[in-house]
């Protein structure tokens, strides 16, 4: 058995984004100070990145909301569908008299041996 810790997935999970995040800062400074040196001024750069990030931002909720949209039409088109199947008890015939008095009974669509258009094939 090994003394040595060993640390759990969270926290490795934990350190990942941590590592993300500190990168995003970077990357964030690092462009704000590149509008700066273009002669943009500082509180146009900041503007400009928080634009930036609500544009992002309104995209994501605009994906998740169509997203959510189809899901929810798809679950409500499988309820919907699965409301309206028939079960035996609702069959609208309830004997095979009933049935043959339909107009255009085939019998050979319903396995009808006793009636006397049956062709076996």
């Amino acid at each position: 058995m090994s003394t040595t810790t060993r640390i759990s997935t969270a926290e490795r999970l934990g350190q990942a984004l941590g590592r993300g995040w500190r990168a995003y800062v970077r990357g964030e400074r690092r462009a704000s100070n590149w509008l700066v040196s273009k002669g943009v001024p500082v509180a146009g750069a900041t503007v400009l990145l928080w634009t930036v990030k609500l544009v992002v931002l309104g995209l994501l909720f605009y994906v998740a909301f169509w997203f959510a949209l189809v899901v929810l039409s798809v679950t409500v088109a499988g309820w919907a569908a699965a409301a309206n199947t028939l079960d035996e008890d609702e069959w609208p015939f309830t004997d095979l008299t009933e049935l043959r008095k339909t107009p255009g009974y085939d019998p050979n669509l319903y396995n009808d041996t006793s009636h006397e258009l049956y062709t076996d094939d």
